[in-house]
């Protein structure tokens, strides 16, 4: 009788490795916590807490310390106005009693000199298939290199010379 393989347990598997930073976008209603509020957290950083949809928790899971992303909001605003840093790994939201969800901390890195606005952005043909033009109602979206750069270009920053923390 042949030996049965061993299934692999991917239930606690650690995220694959990867080289280099990734980039994302984080969406929040300023009403519930601004970038003027994220700002003075300081090094500490937010946990991004509330967020439950499944794609955007996968999001999360994915993210490595270091990975920079675009702090959004939502409501009448519609814009890019800061950038954040994961300070903190993927770990249980606090505010979810079921233990689905899973949040990481981010700290305020700089603010965009020239907030980027949604308008903006679906103006731009470089952008036509960044998440936040396609499917802007997920909240914690990723964001590729090449869209990284024209944002910050948008609003008024040189990538490579964003301060780290």
């Amino acid at each position: 009788m042949p030996k049965k393989a061993k299934a692999k347990s991917t239930a606690s598997a650690p995220p694959p490795q990867r080289s280099g930073t990734a980039y994302w976008l984080f969406k929040t209603e300023p009403e519930e916590h601004s970038w003027e509020m994220q700002k003075a957290r300081g090094k500490k950083g937010e946990p991004w807490t509330g967020v439950r949809n499944f794609v955007a928790r996968n999001n999360m899971k994915a993210m490595q310390l270091g990975d920079l992303g675009f702090f959004y909001h939502t409501g009448e605003d519609k814009e890019i106005v800061g950038i954040v840093e994961v300070c903190a790994l993927a770990h249980p939201d606090s505010k979810d009693d079921t233990g689905v969800w899973k949040c990481v901390d981010v700290r305020a890195v700089c603010d965009v000199p020239k907030p980027v606005s949604l308008a903006t952005a679906k103006a731009n043909p470089k952008l036509s298939a960044m998440a936040l033009v396609r499917t802007a109602r997920l909240s914690v979206q990723p964001v590729t290199a090449d869209e990284w750069k024209e944002v910050c270009r948008m609003g008024g920053l040189d990538p490579k010379k964003i301060p780290a923390k």
